[in-house]
């Protein structure tokens, strides 16, 4: 099986072109094609194209619909668009510890969150913010931008003085200690002022 995160954890995005030359190509050597999406409702909202588009169109086999990281307390969806390959996953899904017991509380939150396009309209603020964030602090003198900033995270390279400081006021993981890059992840409830804020602070660090 080949496997591609949609969006990746640098926070690129696959375009429809590159899915489908890359399951083209797993489908030739007789590979189904996962996608890890964890975040695909970024994937989808950057590239301004149906989820059907992304998948079932592009050659995607099955798709983890992630919940857990655009509102969800809890929960990922799995979809198989071939069903013959669904046909034993039921049983897949309680050996690897996946069922829970009462399973009706994972399907409402995704009945919620499908409805009305929550989902997406979720992502798309996420991702307007991360936008908002890379263009505040790219005119900060010292300030570099790891990677180029198409779903909802921002890479930095920061200081690790700088970024020890500013750890004590905002949460934000240290993606590498040795080149000094940190992750600024925003999210559905990400503010404007919130943003303003962190923006400032790297900006005085400096």
């Amino acid at each position: 099986i080949l496997t591609i995160s949609q969006s990746t954890e640098e926070g690129q995005v696959y375009n429809l072109d590159e899915i489908r030359s890359l399951t083209a190509y797993a489908h030739s050597k007789g590979l189904l094609v996962h996608m890890d999406g964890a975040r695909f409702a970024n994937a989808v909202a950057a590239l301004g194209v149906s989820a059907k588009e992304m998948t079932a169109d592009s050659g995607i086999d099955v798709l983890s619909f992630g919940g857990t990281k655009n509102g969800l307390m809890f929960g990922e969806a799995v979809v198989f668009f071939n069903r013959p390959e669904a046909e034993n996953f039921r049983f897949v899904r309680k050996q690897g510890l996946q069922l829970a017991s009462k399973m009706r509380f994972l399907g409402a939150q995704f009945i919620a969150l499908l409805g009305d396009d929550l989902w997406l309209n979720n992502a798309r603020h996420a991702n307007a913010m991360a936008k908002y964030l890379a263009d505040q602090i790219k005119k900060i003198p010292g300030v570099k931008i790891s990677y180029s900033v198409e779903a909802n995270v921002v890479f930095l390279k920061l200081p690790s003085a700088i970024a020890q400081k500013l750890h004590e006021e905002f949460y934000f993981y240290i993606w590498n200690e040795q080149t000094s890059v940190v992750r600024l992840m925003m999210s559905y409830e990400s503010k404007p002022e919130e943003v303003d804020a962190l923006a400032q602070a790297i900006n005085s660090a400096f």
